[in-house]
């Protein structure tokens, strides 16, 4: 366990220990006890006291927000993993083909014990081990692939024009998950920063916010400043957040100075207030800030606090409306994680992101695009517009120094979000450009 995460564990677990001393004292709590220790008497089939708990303590969470969680021992793995972005496993994305249902490598990690085992984009994977993939969903399918560093597995490939598939044995290792992300792959897998056909303009897609995230960000926007770029799209749509932490520190490399967020509890009193610092920040290029409907936590903090200072313009969609603050308790007794909303995020304009049971489209929540920059994007056209962006993610490597024959389209023609983007962007670097002598 990373010792982020440990540390946190033995902080809240203290706390803990003070809630249940008062929850022994509580009415309620004597009766839930109570009502506990008759059913594991006298109902008509032994239940084991374990699983009761676990049933109670889902049955208190379903009363709260649906961003509040129990968390159980045998899910503490996975829950570790989502917040790392890392695991035991092999290397490479998969999905589903939209027409065949068949697990398809969609690119091997550079790197990776699947990279080095020569897994190729455009694999079909038959069997994992001794199971057949057929009907298997994609997450039971990546469940299965995963597991402790250092153990095996047998995958039943198909190479693109083989006729009979191989089986490739691949060790796992630790696998760390790249959360940000660019607009096409290079030669060797690696992801290309700048937009297609368009050198002057960095594009960078954040899916997540984990613990390196900011790391990962910092080198891919160096390494476009390097090589001259002149302006940047920073894609968070369907970014569902992540890490507080991540959040603040990509907000500090692109603001100065100034608040980047607070966060409140029940009462409305001011908890916590994180202010920008003047080191490291990137600010001499324009930036246009893409978000959409699935834009929710994080991304939120994030396109709020550019905004708000008019550091980048946002295009898009409204955000989701998820401004709430989870805390992490250590049940006693390693009985599992209180995953509990405890505050809200309130952009640097002292506006609530977070959108309340009752809030009417005409509120104050969430991300609204500027004005001129709302492009929709919904229905029928965003399930196709998924499509693409999938497609275009491929790792198809070119052969004999050609180009590949599956060359992604060009983003303009797919993606109006992403045009409106390089419109805003190509303006600002013309204007500057007419500005300089």
């Amino acid at each position: 366990m990373p010792r982020r995460n440990f540390a946190l564990l033995l902080a809240v677990s203290v706390i803990s220990l003070i809630c249940y001393q008062k929850v022994q004292h509580s009415p309620y709590g004597r009766i839930l006890a109570g009502a506990m220790q008759q059913v594991e008497h006298r109902y008509l089939e032994e239940i084991p006291e374990s699983e009761l708990f676990e049933g109670a303590m889902e049955g208190i969470i379903s009363r709260l927000d649906e961003y509040s969680a129990f968390i159980p021992p045998v899910q503490l793995q996975q829950f570790n993993e989502a917040l790392d972005q890392q695991f035991g496993g092999v290397g490479m994305e998969v999905r589903l083909d939209p027409q065949t249902k068949e697990l398809t490598v969609t690119c091997p990690l550079v790197g990776t014990p699947a990279y080095e085992a020569g897994i190729l984009a455009g694999d079909k994977i038959r069997r994992i081990d001794d199971k057949s993939t057929q009907g298997m969903t994609l997450r039971d399918a990546v469940a299965v692939m995963r597991g402790e560093p250092g153990s095996p597995v047998t995958l039943t490939v198909l190479h693109e024009g083989d006729e009979e598939p191989a089986e490739i044995t691949i060790v796992r290792a630790i696998i760390h998950v790249d959360t940000v992300l660019g607009d096409t792959r290079r030669a060797d897998g690696s992801w290309n920063f700048f937009l297609e056909g368009r050198p002057r303009i960095g594009y960078v897609r954040i899916n997540s916010f984990a613990d390196k995230t900011a790391e990962e960000l910092r080198r891919a926007i160096s390494g476009l400043i390097e090589q001259k770029m002149q302006g940047l799209i920073l894609d968070l749509r369907n970014d569902p957040g992540g890490l507080l932490t991540a959040a603040i520190e990509v907000c500090d490399m692109f603001i100065d100075s100034g608040v980047i967020v607070s966060t409140r509890r029940r009462d409305g009193s001011i908890s916590r207030t994180e202010y920008a610092q003047p080191d490291g920040t990137f600010g001499d290029f324009p930036m246009a800030v893409l978000v959409n409907h699935y834009s929710a936590s994080a991304s939120e903090i994030v396109a709020a606090c550019l905004q708000d200072h008019h550091r980048a313009v946002v295009v898009g969609q409204r955000t989701w409306g998820k401004g709430t603050v989870q805390e992490v308790i250590a049940l006693p007794g390693e009985r599992g994680l209180l995953k509990l909303t405890t505050a809200s995020y309130w952009r640097p304009s002292e506006k609530n992101i977070h959108r309340v049971r009752d809030a009417g489209e005409d509120d104050d929540w969430g991300v609204r695009p500027d004005p001129g920059y709302e492009v929709v994007v919904d229905g029928e056209n965003l399930q196709k517009l998924r499509l693409w962006r999938l497609q275009r993610d491929v790792f198809v490597p070119a052969h004999n120094g050609e180009e590949p024959a599956d060359k992604p389209s060009d983003p303009l023609a797919e993606d109006p979000q992403l045009s409106k983007a390089i419109d805003y962007v190509e303006e600002q670097i013309a204007k500057r450009s007419a500005a300089t002598p």
